[in-house]
């Protein structure tokens, strides 16, 4: 039968799907002998429909499943939702439905539009954390890191609604501190809350940052700094009445030019050591800085605050007493709470005692060139190292050694200590929410707080979900839940009613998809040894410090418990822009500016739909949504679909008889090869083709066989290894495609060698679009191919490999310049030499004219590339 003229994906797309599901295409393990790849997206949150800033992340994953697929490996591509946290539970609040039927609605709107999209999942694996078989196991895992000390209760500050009554997240405080929901003012509160203990990782996930060659580098950067590992010293300053104020330090170098000491405006000792005439006016202070955002009292541009405590303290290095200050610059989470201020060397310190007149002393000089003046003449701080000066007995040392010497002497004088400090904090992880995983603790007056035993896990949710908002959290309104027995006494007790943050469901998700039926652990660790580390993970780059990091940290306590084999969960990182709506604004239904992926399957059909996500720009990029482009891409799917309908008479030719293809058709066999080349390095990098002998250019006597390359090894190194891996190309790669098709039809092939041409470029196009467009793709392929691929799928099949000899060029275009400036091209053999090159310049006619009545004192000749006439 002959192809329908007409590009019709809507009657093509679901057959495909269909069969791919059929043949068990997608399921990992088909090819237990071939290295495998792991490939994986960033699972998506549920809370509404799928819109098309999720059809991006994994129609990205999806190509490189497919292409990896192509390549002859064992492909795990697994998807599931991660189907608990807040969003859901506002809704509830919103219109009275429970979390957990709007959920499942929700899950079950994406599988279909996923579907629909013809992404190459494993279905069989598909995970919901909010199904009691996952959650079980955060709770396992929460008992197995209690055990190891990495989970403790403490006090910590939450967002606290003084309307509400409750614990809200900081996406819920509007600009002005006021609550989204009821407009009521936000306070800082320290409440009690359970913590991993993240920070005893601190070391060893910045020492991993440099396994991480696969990541993008400002992603890598971000965790380092995030991470922050600051080297320094503690300094004990005494305070009148007892109190002494421990200060970090980085530049104990400096310290004989302290003027003033700062503390946060939240340190425990503002109040013991402010003097009662100051009170109140420290007291205002303090206030007004704890109902401000720490970002905004801290940002470059926010104006240096403080006020005087009326305290001193003792510089132990120089005996001089200095004045205490409150400043809003100075936060009690990082370093000790307070910092000593050396106006001089620091300029946010030289801007706060510029506004309040405070001293400024120089003690550093450069150990070179222009000596620094003396603090009441400089006109900004200095900070470079130096050589010191006006520093007692450590006068005249450099920097670095003397702040190795003076950390030594402060610690050898029992006041203080050389020391590491870092801006990691321990990750807070519990919620007075419903929707999420109850904490398996239980609260005994008489054994304080006992963990579940394994064997009564899965604490669950209860079906009633008493949302109101306000007070207390919501599982503490059910009474069947929280009263329990202790398990070591057996008496009344209660049960703990916060549930875990989110972001422990997305920290070890990936480790569920190799077992997610798996009821008697977590997942096998053979199976872990299979597939883990993840070889490509896509997603956003806003998860840079919370869950990339996050899931480091829990990868390496999953290896102290032999689940898995390495510490780095992920080897290659490709982050992606956000999809913007129609309005130019990020896609979100909180903007209403949500366009989804039905409608559009619908009207163009799912390729044209992904070949826009991965045309319109490289994945890391951002893209606006347009109709206009979109609609474009459909028209180059239906001009492919013409070109094929077209050269029917092609499909049935010889491919042998393609050797003897000669002029415009050698040069199609040509382009033919290079897209090969050009699509292959979209993915990889990694050109196929490589240069021919210099002269040669002859044409193989049949054309290549198409066969499988051979896969990478998969490894076992925890990190990438190597040098970073090549950007992704889909764009350019498709550009490719678009070339070669613009290159078929212009050619009307006659001869059977000019058909057999033809043909090998119809089946390249197939199946190099395959991962793009992989509907179409199968179709045209099975057109072309007839009844020898009816038992075959190209989503199955091998990805070619380009023919050197083809890809090489026969000429190259010579760059002629008269001192260095651009006069002329000539066309030359690959292989030809600078005597025959120089010739065919001087034939030239722009370049005799630059020649003319000149003499040539030198000519530089760069084969391949240029000639340079050096004239006087």
């Amino acid at each position: 039968m002959s192809m329908n003229e007409r590009y019709e994906p809507q009657s093509i797309e679901s057959r495909w799907q269909d069969r791919w599901e059929a043949a068990g295409l997608f399921r990992a393990g088909r090819r237990p002998a071939a290295s495998k790849k792991y490939v994986l997206e960033m699972f998506p949150y549920p809370s509404g429909a799928m819109h098309m800033g999720h059809a991006r992340v994994y129609t990205i994953g999806d190509a490189i499943a497919r292409y990896m697929r192509m390549r002859g490996h064992d492909v795990l591509h697994p998807i599931g939702f991660d189907a608990l946290g807040l969003p859901a539970e506002n809704a509830a609040l919103k219109d009275g439905k429970h979390p957990a039927l709007r959920t499942r609605e929700n899950i079950d709107s994406f599988r279909v539009d996923m579907k629909r999209m013809g992404y190459s999942f494993d279905w069989a694996r598909e995970i919901a954390t909010c199904d009691p078989g996952y959650y079980r196991w955060n709770q396992w895992f929460f008992v197995k890191m209690l055990e190891r000390g990495l989970v403790y209760r403490r006090t910590g500050k939450a967002n606290w609604c003084t309307g509400c009554l409750t614990v809200i997240a900081n996406e819920q405080v509007l600009d002005e501190e006021k609550c989204e929901r009821c407009g009521s003012p936000v306070v800082v509160k320290e409440i009690p809350e359970w913590a991993f203990r993240i920070t005893a990782y601190a070391e060893d996930l910045l020492a991993g940052l440099d396994e991480l060659t696969g990541w993008p580098e400002r992603v890598t950067t971000m965790q380092r700094n995030w991470i922050g590992r600051s080297e320094g010293a503690e300094v004990d300053f005494a305070c009148d009445g007892g109190a002494t104020v421990k200060v970090f330090t980085t530049r104990v170098d400096t310290i004989f030019g302290c003027t003033y000491v700062v503390l946060a405006p939240e340190h425990p000792l503002v109040e013991r050591v402010t003097v009662a005439a100051r009170r109140a006016e420290v007291a205002a202070f303090v206030a007004r800085m704890k109902a401000l955002d720490a970002a905004a009292r801290t940002g470059e541009d926010a104006p240096k605050e403080g006020v005087f405590t009326g305290a001193f303290a003792v510089n132990p290095f120089s005996g001089e007493k200095v004045p205490v200050w409150i400043a809003n610059f100075v936060l009690a989470e990082y370093g000790t709470g307070a910092v000593m201020s050396v106006p001089a060397h620091d300029q946010r310190d030289f801007e706060f005692a510029r506004k309040y007149r405070l001293p400024v002393r120089t003690v550093i000089q450069p150990a070179h060139g222009e000596r620094t003046p003396p603090g009441e003449a400089l006109p900004a701080a200095t900070t470079a190292d130096g050589v010191l000066e006006g520093s007692g007995r450590y006068t005249g040392l450099a920097s670095a050694p003397a702040r190795a010497r003076m950390a030594a002497d402060a610690r050898a004088g029992g006041f203080g200590a050389p020391t590491v400090r870092w801006h990691l904090r321990d990750w807070g992880f519990s919620r007075q929410r419903y929707w999420g995983t109850p904490i398996p603790i239980i609260h005994c007056d008489e054994h304080g707080a006992v963990p579940v035993p394994e064997q009564d896990l899965p604490v669950l949710l209860p079906p009633q979900a008493i949302i109101t908002g306000t007070g207390e959290p919501p599982l503490a309104k059910v009474p069947e839940f929280v009263a329990t027995t202790c398990p070591r006494c057996g008496r009344p007790a209660r049960r703990e009613t916060e549930t875990m943050d989110t972001f422990v469901d997305s920290s070890w998700y990936h480790a569920r998809y190799l077992g997610p039926k798996d009821d008697t652990r977590p997942f096998d660790p053979a199976e872990a040894k299979r597939w883990l580390p993840i070889d490509v993970y896509v997603g956003g780059p806003e998860h840079a410090v919370m869950h990339l990091l996050y899931f480091r940290f829990w990868h390496r306590v999953m290896h102290e418990l032999g689940l898995t084999h390495e510490k780095e969960p992920c080897r290659r990182l490709v982050t992606q822009g956000i999809v913007n709506g129609p309005d130019g604004r990020k896609m979100s239904k909180r903007w209403g500016n949500v366009v989804q992926p039905g409608p559009m399957v619908d009207r163009f059909g799912a390729d044209t739909v992904r070949l826009f996500m991965l045309f319109a720009a490289p994945p890391e990029k951002d893209i606006d949504w347009s109709d206009e482009q979109v609609d474009g891409l459909f028209r180059f799917l239906a001009r492919v679909w013409r070109i094929f309908h077209a050269r029917q008479a092609c499909f049935r030719t010889d491919p042998a008889q393609a050797a003897g293809a000669a002029g415009p058709f050698l040069e199609l066999r040509r382009r033919t090869h290079r897209t090969i080349d050009k699509v292959t390095e979209a993915f990889d990098g990694r050109a196929q083709g490589q240069p021919a002998e210099a002269g040669s250019s002859n044409a193989p006597a049949s054309p290549p066989p198409v066969r499988r390359a051979e896969p990478a090894s998969s490894g076992r190194a925890g990190g990438s290894g190597g040098p970073h891996p090549p950007d992704l190309k889909f764009n350019t790669g498709i550009a490719a495609l678009m070339e070669l098709v613009n290159e078929l039809y212009a050619l009307e092939p006659k001869a059977d060698a000019e058909r057999a041409a033809v043909r090998e470029a119809l089946i390249a196009t197939a199946v190099l679009l395959s991962p793009f467009a992989p509907h179409a793709a199968e179709e045209l392929w099975h057109e072309v191919l007839g009844p020898a691929a009816r038992d075959r799928l190209l989503a199955d099949e091998p990805w070619p490999e380009a023919d050197p000899g083809l890809v090489a060029a026969d000429t190259v275009t010579i760059a002629v310049q008269v001192n260095g400036k651009l006069r002329g091209e000539v066309q030359v053999a690959v292989g030809a030499g600078e005597a025959e090159v120089r010739a065919l310049a001087e034939r030239e006619e722009r370049v005799r004219a630059h020649l003319a009545g000149k003499t040539v004192r030198k000519v530089v000749f760069v084969p391949r590339r240029l000639l340079n006439f050096v004239v006087g």
